[in-house]
């Protein structure tokens, strides 16, 4: 539920990303991020490509939720000159990630890999400018249901059973929830599928 956030983060130097103590933003508490988050916008460039849940199915039409994350990484990637690009590989294959990457960026180095938030200062701080867009944005999502949605996250009970049963009471899906993803399918399915004798 909620957005897609690829962020970005330009330096010529990780050493002041490396000074603020960055590191993988799901190992930091939340208002860790967020003074995190405020000392890298003001130290590095950085840019975030949001996707919402909407973009997202339309997008899943033709293609993989992979190829939706590469090209959002190319355009964020893109927003500033760059000769080499450190990624956090979302594909089983870093390899091959890293080839069609470079096919969209053609003018830099690719470097993917898995867990690199863990290994790169620059993809940590990356990550953190995506995770605290996302999380504000979610905040807002949360104001307009007025009830406990969770995060957002698959593994998030609060989350499931929130979809779970606005699908049960209206026959569809919530905003901001991605009717591509197939938990969601299946509640709708479940839905559409039920006997008036079940009632």
């Amino acid at each position: 539920m909620g957005p897609l956030v690829v962020g970005a983060v330009f330096v010529e130097d990780d050493g002041p990303l490396v000074e603020i103590g960055v590191k993988d933003s799901k190992k930091l508490t939340p208002r860790r991020r967020e003074r995190m988050y405020d000392e890298i916008v003001a130290t590095a460039g950085w840019t975030v490509v949001i996707a919402s849940a909407g973009d997202i199915d339309s997008r899943r039409k033709t293609m993989s939720l992979n190829d939706v994350e590469l090209h959002m990484f190319a355009e964020a990637v893109s927003a500033n000159p760059v000769t080499q690009v450190y990624a956090d590989c979302p594909d089983v294959n870093e390899a091959s990630f890293s080839r069609r990457l470079g096919a969209l960026v053609p003018d830099a180095e690719i470097i993917a890999k898995h867990k690199a938030d863990d290994s790169y200062p620059v993809v940590s701080a990356a990550s953190i400018v995506a995770k605290v867009t996302r999380d504000r944005m979610m905040d807002d999502i949360r104001a307009e249901f007025d009830v406990n949605i969770g995060s957002g996250y698959p593994s998030d009970h609060y989350t499931m059973d929130f979809i779970d049963s606005w699908i049960k009471e209206n026959g569809k899906a919530p905003e901001h929830v991605r009717c591509s993803w197939e938990p969601v399918r299946q509640m709708l399915s479940a839905r559409a599928n039920t006997k008036l004798s079940d009632w």
